[in-house]
């Protein structure tokens, strides 16, 4: 009968811990009413007691720190870290110690290992220290893979592998909306959630925008001639809070007469995000390539480049459009214009305006009136092709304030 040998015990033994700051301790206050039967011993206690704030004795947070008691939460965009300690246990000098450490994620293995040379030799009871790092940047498993080879006395080569598994969570959630404007401009709305257990401070909120566009913050105002951030002083993002940031992207000037490059563009930028959690552990995410929806402008766009805000009532007042030809081929236009209950417009109806290239642009300046007071919106323009004999109607182009005109009284 064949009877297997024990296995050989191993003559170094691995310690892997993972390293974070230490937490503010807490406390639960215990505390009644003086004419309670307790009195104020309760009170007293808490006073004594030397993890309480002086004066501040039923809040629940101290002053002083306390190590972290289990491995805790990594979320996606933080930086983990981990101590890891090889020791020799036995009496005698083991050669040619390597010792490795992988990262599996769902899509790929990582080295981590500060160094991959062989260490020639470890003395009874020394041992080999190494800390690791690595920015984590997939959500979901990930296994650390510690592995030690080395060779005992007797020239015999040892072996011996250990598993860590953690999970990745997303610290947050990040939700965006597009409002395409007339003017080729792209208001973008960022919602930002906090999924993690405790608050953020948002160190920096900000768009890259993609090649053909400038980006301008409007999360800021001026007080004082100083921009103060519309967050308040205090930047802090409480758990599952959500806050909204604003950016509005400007075609560049190369890009902004080419009207059918910027109608087609949907790639616009991405979110760099960096906060600080607990006691100023910092956290980077940046998204995927933010895309929108293309814009429909058909084959002519017609947009206002000028308008004034305020008119008088009954007295001519000038605009200029712009007209961009969006199709890929030549158009000969005509203008008609066309008066409303309150909008009355100046000028010959139905003139040539003259052949149109694809993406080529014509600036034009008209005159109207209007014989009703308050705000009225202008419409009432249409072009025709006469290539395709195809017509476009412009309403509500855009909205303008008729007030009474001023009146002069002569003394």
């Amino acid at each position: 009968m064949e009877v297997n040998p024990p296995k050989q015990e191993h003559l170094l033994a691995l310690k892997v811990m993972r390293l974070t700051k230490p937490t503010l301790f807490t406390n639960i206050p215990v505390t009644c009413e003086e004419k309670d039967l307790p009195g104020d011993l309760f009170n007293q206690l808490m006073r004594d007691d030397p993890s309480t704030v002086n004066g501040a004795e039923v809040l629940m947070l101290g002053e002083m720190l306390t190590l972290p008691q289990n491995f805790g939460n990594i979320f996606l965009g933080e930086t983990f870290s981990s101590y890891i300690s090889v020791h020799n246990d036995s009496n005698q000098v083991v050669k040619d110690i390597l010792v490795k450490a992988d990262l599996q994620t769902s899509s790929q293995r990582l080295n981590l290992s500060a160094s991959n040379a062989a260490v020639a030799e470890l003395k009874p009871d020394c041992c080999i220290d190494d800390v690791i790092h690595h920015e984590v940047k997939e959500i979901g498993t990930h296994i650390l893979v510690c592995a030690v080879s080395y060779t005992t006395q007797a020239g015999e080569k040892m072996y011996f592998r250990k598993f860590f598994k953690f999970q990745v969570l997303k610290p947050l959630d990040v939700k965006t909306k597009f409002y395409n404007a007339e003017t080729d401009e792209v208001f973008l709305e960022a919602q930002i959630q906090n999924m993690t257990t405790s608050p953020m401070f948002m160190e920096k909120v900000s768009l890259e925008p993609s090649i053909m566009y400038n980006v301008t913050e409007l999360n800021s105002v001026s007080q004082a001639g100083e921009c103060v951030s519309t967050f308040g002083s205090r930047a802090y993002l409480q758990p599952m809070d959500t806050r909204q940031y604003l950016y509005c992207l400007k075609p560049k000037n190369e890009f902004a007469e080419k009207a059918g490059i910027i109608k087609g563009v949907t790639v616009i930028g991405k979110l760099d995000i960096v906060w600080k959690t607990n006691l100023g552990e910092r956290g980077r995410l940046q998204t995927s390539q933010l895309q929108r929806m293309a814009p429909g402008y058909g084959d002519v766009r017609l947009s206002l480049e000028a308008i004034p805000d305020t008119v008088n009532l009954e007295e001519p007042f000038h605009i200029t459009c712009k007209i961009t030809n969006c199709s890929e081929r030549t158009m000969d236009l005509v203008l008609e214009m066309c008066n409303t209950n309150s909008i009355h417009w100046c000028g010959i109806s139905g003139r040539q305006l003259g052949k149109l290239h694809p993406s080529s642009s014509l600036c034009l300046a008209l005159t109207l009136l209007s014989s009703v007071q308050g705000l009225q919106s202008i419409s009432g323009l249409r072009l025709t092709d006469t290539f395709l004999k195809r017509t476009y109607e412009y309403d509500d182009i855009a909205q303008v304030c008729v007030v009474s005109s001023a009146i002069k009284v002569e003394s």
